[in-house]
C-alpha cells in the first residue's frame, strides 16, 4: 500500500479541524461527532491546542493527517512537524482571507520547498469572497519568496461544516472526493520498495506520555523497516549513540492506534521504549549512519515564577500542594511540552519560560483541573544581549480587523506600548491595521481590546525576531483594590466601593487581607474594608433606604490574571478558584519593606 503524508495548515479559527473531522467521517473511520480535539480545553475554547496524527486510506493509499493548533503560541508544534510531511494543506477563511499565523505557517512551509494545496474555506459565509481570497493568498505567496513551482498550487473550495469540497466554484458536489482527488494527484508517495531496503533512519517530530510504556515517540521512517523488540540506535549531536529496544510499535487508523509487529519507509509510527528521546534525534539499526538534519525548536518569549500557595486558603481545594508534587508534575509536563523550558535551580519557586500567556495558562489550566494548587508571579518578557552586548528584546507583528469608529482609540492605546502602526486596509466597512512592537507592550492588552472594541474586533499577534530594547512602557493606568480583613465580602459593601473601579469579586465570596478585590480607576493604591456591614437603626426614612444595585463583576480566570496583575502581586490558582493577592499580605510589612 502507498503511503501519502500531508499536514494540515491554518490561522486559528479557519476550520482545520473541522474540515479533518469531516475527512475521517467521509472515509468511515470515525463516527459522527467524534472530533480531533479530543481534549477537554480544546473542546471548550473550540481551538486545537496540540498537534494530533491521524489516517484515512483511500484508493488503497493510506494517508497519514497531522492536524496542528493555530494560535501563535503554539507554532512549536507547526515547525516541528512539518519536517516530516511531504505537502500541506493550507486552510484559508474565505472571508477573513490571509492572517498572522497563515504568513507564518505558510512561510516555514515554502522554506521546506513544500509544496502547498491552499484550500479555500468557509465559501458558504455570507460576507465570502473566494476570488479576491485566492489573489491574497497568491499575493502572500510571492511576497514569501515562493518559486514557481509553489506559486502554481491547485486550489479547492470547500464548506467543511457540510463536507462538501469543489475544484471550481460553480461545481455541484456532495461530499469531499474533490479533495481526496486533489492530494492523490499532488502529494508524492513517501514509500518505496528502494527506501524499504536501505538501512533504517527514522525521526521523532513530536512526543507522547504514557503511564505504563512512558515517554513515546512520534516518528517518521525516512528509511528502513522497524519491528517490534528490536534492537536500535538513539543518536544526535549532543550526545552519544545509545542502544534501546523498541518495546511497542503503533500506526494510526482514523484517529485510533492500531498496534503493529512492523512498520516501513514513509509511515508514520508511534514508537514506545526508547527511554528519553527527545524531537529531532535520529533512530538508526546502525550507529554509522548519517544523521538526520536536527529540528530547532523557537526560544521561548516569557518567563514566570511558579510558586508553592502560601495564603491564608492554600490546602482548602487542592490535593496536590507541595513543592515536590508541583516539581513532579513539571518535570512530566517537559517530556511532552517541548516549547517549554524550567529552571529547578531555586528550592521555592519555579522559573517557567513559554511562548506566550496563552500557552502558561493553557499548562496552569490543566493542573488545577488535576487538583494541583499553586501561585504565579507577573509575566516577564525574556531579554536577549545581541552581539555588541545591546539589550534585545521580542518583536511582534500585530494584525487587527476592528470596525473604523474604533480606529482611533485602538491606533493611540497601541502608540502609548510602543507598537507603531505599519499598514491600514479598508474593506466593507471594516479595517485591518497592521502593527508592529515589542511583546512587553501586548502583555495585558488583550482584555482591554475586546473593551475598547466592544467586543467587535478580531486581534491576532506573531512572534517576529529579537529587535533592539525599545525604551519603558507603562502598561496599566489603572491601581489595585485592597482587602484590609478577613471575612465574607457584604453586598452594602461593594455597592460603594463599584463607583472606584472595577470589582473581581461579588457578595458573599470569602476574602482574606492583602487579596486584591479589585481595581481602581485614578491608578491609586486603596486599602478597604469589603465586609463592612450596613448601620442598622429602628429610624425609618424614605430617602435612607435606597435599594443596592450592584454591577456585575469582572470575574478573573487564568488569562485576565495574568493580564491584569502587577508586579508586586501573585495569581492564586486552585481547582475551584482564581484569585490576585499582594505578594506580603498585611500593609504593615508591605509599608516596612518599601
Amino acid at each position: 500500500m502507498e503511503i501519502r503524508n500531508i499536514a494540515i495548515i491554518a490561522h486559528v479559527d479557519h476550520g482545520k479541524t473541522t474540515l479533518t473531522d469531516a475527512l475521517l467521517r467521509q472515509c468511515g473511520v470515525t463516527k459522527e461527532g467524534v472530533s480531533m480535539d479530543s481534549n477537554d480545553l480544546e473542546r471548550e475554547r473550540g481551538i486545537t491546542i496540540y498537534a494530533k496524527n491521524a489516517a484515512v486510506e483511500y484508493r488503497n493509499t493510506k494517508i497519514n493527517i497531522v492536524d496542528t493548533p493555530g494560535h501563535a503560541d503554539f507554532g512549536s508544534e507547526v515547525e516541528r512537524v512539518l519536517r516530516s510531511i511531504d505537502c500541506v494543506l493550507l486552510v484559508v477563511d474565505a472571508q477573513e482571507g490571509p492572517m498572522p499565523q497563515t504568513r507564518f505557517v505558510l512561510k516555514k512551509s515554502l522554506e521546506l520547498g513544500l509544496r502547498p494545496i491552499v484550500i479555500i474555506n468557509k465559501i458558504d459565509k455570507p460576507a465570502a469572497d473566494p476570488k479576491r481570497c485566492e489573489e491574497q493568498v497568491l499575493e502572500l505567496f510571492l511576497e514569501l519568496g515562493a518559486n514557481d513551482e509553489q506559486s502554481n498550487f491547485p486550489v479547492v473550495y470547500a464548506i467543511g461544516r457540510e463536507g462538501i469540497a469543489k475544484r471550481r466554484l460553480e461545481d455541484a458536489s456532495k461530499d469531499l472526493t474533490p479533495l481526496l482527488e486533489t492530494i492523490y494527484e499532488h502529494v508524492p508517495s513517501a514509500s518505496s520498495p528502494e527506501l524499504e531496503k536501505k538501512l533504517l533512519r527514522a525521526q521523532p517530530f513530536n512526543l507522547g506520555y504514557d503511564n505504563f510504556l512512558g515517554r513515546l515517540a512520534v516518528a517518521r521512517l525516512y528509511e528502513g523497516k522497524i519491528a517490534t523488540g528490536e534492537q536500535v540506535f538513539v543518536m544526535s549531536t549532543t550526545h552519544e549513540p545509545r542502544r534501546a529496544k523498541v518495546t511497542k510499535l503503533f500506526s494510526f487508523l482514523g484517529l485510533e492506534r492500531v498496534e503493529v509487529s512492523e512498520a516501513v519507509a514513509g509511515d508514520i509510527v508511534l514508537i514506545a521504549g526508547l527511554g528519553d528521546i527527545d524531537i529531532g534525534d535520529t533512530i538508526a539499526r546502525s550507529a554509522e549512519v548519517t544523521l538526520l538534519p536536527a529540528i530547532a525548536v523557537d526560544e521561548p518569549t516569557i518567563t514566570l515564577n511558579f510558586l508553592v500557595n502560601s495564603s491564608p486558603f492554600a490546602g482548602r481545594e487542592g490535593k496536590f500542594v507541595t513543592s515536590r508534587q508541583l516539581r513532579e508534575r513539571l518535570e512530566r509536563e517537559l517530556q511532552v511540552n517541548v516549547g517549554l523550558k524550567i529552571d529547578f535551580s531555586q528550592a521555592e519557586a519555579f522559573k517557567v519560560s513559554g511562548r506566550g500567556e496563552l500557552h502558561i495558562s493553557i499548562l496552569l489550566e490543566h493542573m488545577r483541573r488535576e487538583g494541583y494548587e499553586c501561585q504565579v508571579s507577573q509575566p516577564q518578557v525574556i531579554f536577549h544581549s545581541g552581539e555588541n552586548g545591546e539589550r534585545l528584546e521580542p518583536f511582534e507583528e500585530v494584525i487587527i480587523d476592528i470596525p473604523s469608529a474604533y480606529q482611533g482609540a485602538i491606533i493611540e492605546r497601541l502608540g502609548s506600548r510602543k507598537i507603531v502602526l505599519k499598514d491600514i486596509k479598508h474593506h466593507d466597512g471594516s479595517l485591518r491595521l497592521t502593527l508592529e512592537g515589542p511583546s512587553r507592550g501586548l502583555l495585558g492588552y488583550r482584555s482591554q481590546f475586546v473593551l475598547d472594541t466592544k467586543g467587535e474586533g478580531i486581534f491576532s499577534s506573531r512572534f517576529i525576531e529579537f529587535r533592539p530594547y525599545a525604551g519603558d512602557i507603562t502598561r496599566r493606568a489603572v491601581g489595585s483594590m485592597v482587602s484590609m480583613m478577613n471575612g465574607k465580602a457584604l453586598g452594602f459593601a461593594l455597592w460603594n466601593l463599584q463607583e472606584r473601579g472595577v470589582l473581581y469579586i461579588g457578595p458573599g465570596t470569602e476574602i482574606y487581607e492583602g487579596m486584591v478585590i479589585g481595581n481602581t480607576s485614578k491608578g491609586e493604591e486603596m486599602y478597604v474594608n469589603p465586609t463592612k456591614g450596613k448601620q442598622l437603626t429602628n429610624m425609618r426614612a424614605s430617602g435612607s433606604d435606597e435599594s443596592i444595585q450592584l454591577v456585575p463583576p469582572f470575574l478573573l480566570t487564568i488569562e485576565r490574571g495574568l493580564e491584569v496583575m502587577n508586579e508586586d502581586e501573585y495569581l492564586e490558582i486552585t481547582p475551584k478558584s482564581v484569585r490576585l493577592r499582594k505578594q506580603i499580605l498585611t500593609k504593615n510589612m508591605r509599608d516596612r519593606n518599601a
